[in-house]
């Protein structure tokens, strides 16, 4: 039998949102995160109340801008961020594409699998960004949030966010780990036109593989499909 996944809200009235929207700015102010100011607690309840919505997306969005701006480690303008991936998928396409006609095996083999490595950076951010903005959902930034995860992301503006229905908003936060994961898969014929010795062509469908089978064992219960199942919870909501 089919259960419905129903979201446990946090039982929060408009004034308690005032509360902790209030607490949250405070804290960015002295320059302190958004730990224990209930500012999350206070998103969630404007999520599963699409009326309070259109009141509280710009307050919410602009904590969350403060909040960015202070622990991603390095953020770049969303064009000139979206013109770098764009100029850098470029680059990963022609190492595939020179892997074609060079001589020597290990030249091919590195040739192909550095085109790959910059392809599987760009195509996360990139299928974030495509989804995002056919479903209404505007950038700001392109990011790194740490030394320990330097994958480069999008940065949401979390005004058009709330704004968005939640499903789409679960799409597109699917969209960069659906593109990512395709990609192994995408360069199979790719690898047999370059002609590359069978455990180069083995080693890609592992490596697509094991990509799966991470997500299926951490991303859901964070990053990527872990928003996902929680925007889906929205939309399921009574």
């Amino acid at each position: 039998m089919h259960t419905r996944t129903v979201p446990i809200f946090p039982i929060m009235e408009p004034t308690s949102i005032e509360e902790a929207l209030t607490a949250a700015e405070t804290a960015l102010a002295r320059g302190e995160g958004l730990s224990g100011t209930g500012f999350w607690k206070a998103v969630a309840r404007v999520k599963a109340e699409p009326d309070l919505v259109d009141h509280y997306a710009d307050r919410i969005a602009a904590v969350d801008r403060v909040a960015f701006e202070q622990w991603a480690l390095l953020r770049v303008p969303i064009g000139i961020g979206t013109t770098l991936a764009i100029i850098a998928t470029v680059v990963g396409l022609g190492l595939v594409g020179w892997s074609y006609y060079t001589e020597g095996e290990l030249v091919t083999v590195l040739l192909f699998y550095a085109g790959f490595g910059v392809l599987l950076v760009t195509t996360h951010g990139l299928g974030h960004l495509l989804v995002g903005r056919a479903v209404g959902i505007r950038f700001t930034h392109w990011f790194i949030g740490t030394v320990s995860r330097p994958q480069p992301g999008v940065k949401v503006d979390y005004a058009s966010y709330l704004r968005t229905p939640p499903t789409a908003r679960a799409w597109m936060h699917a969209s960069g780990a659906l593109a990512t994961k395709a990609v192994p898969f995408l360069l199979l014929g790719a690898i047999f036109a370059a002609g590359l010795p069978a455990w180069a062509i083995w080693l890609l469908v592992v490596i697509g593989a094991v990509m799966i089978t991470t997500d299926i064992l951490w991303s859901t219960k964070s990053s990527d499909w872990m928003k996902f199942k929680r925007e889906r919870s929205f939309a399921q909501a009574p």
